[in-house]
């Protein structure tokens, strides 16, 4: 994925018991932020920034989608938890994560393994990816996000 793709034609379980193609949603500015796991102290703060200023994302014609390798299941408790207004896309089988190519080899612990990079991507209301953040750091980042929206 790289800046002037369009929205992948990938279709994934969201909460709200919804199937969700990204490349079938038009006229609209849509945001997809890749997130490692439900409920983990960084995922919760990046989620409730985005979930305190959605608002003004709507104003601006702009949708939310978080994404993860979590379970609907899972998905639906912390939507609900946090009561985020915007839908949670389960991709267990890393379909859109490999398409954004968002699975990096990360480290806890002195432990590698594979797991989701925080990374967030505006598309303009033509689904062409027009600005992308990639190992984000929670703070301040929302902000940065809606300044963008803001600049189309």
């Amino acid at each position: 994925m790289k800046i002037g793709d369009k929205l992948p034609s990938i279709n994934l379980e969201a909460t709200g018991d919804q199937n969700i193609n990204l490349n079938k949603i038009k006229k609209t500015k849509v945001i997809v932020y890749f997130y490692p796991k439900d409920s983990t102290p960084g995922c919760t703060t990046e989620g409730q920034n985005f979930r305190d200023l959605y608002k003004k994302f709507e104003k601006l014609n702009c949708v939310i989608f978080g994404v993860s390798r979590d379970s609907i299941k899972s998905h639906e408790k912390f939507k609900e938890k946090q009561e985020f207004p915007f839908d949670l896309l389960s991709d267990p089988d890393e379909a859109l994560c490999k398409a954004f190519d968002v699975i990096k080899l990360k480290k806890l612990y002195g432990k590698e393994y594979m797991g989701i990079e925080r990374s967030t991507f505006l598309f303009d209301e033509k689904g062409k990816l027009v600005n992308e953040w990639r190992k984000v750091r929670v703070k301040g980042h929302v902000d940065e996000v809606l300044e963008a929206v803001k600049q189309l």
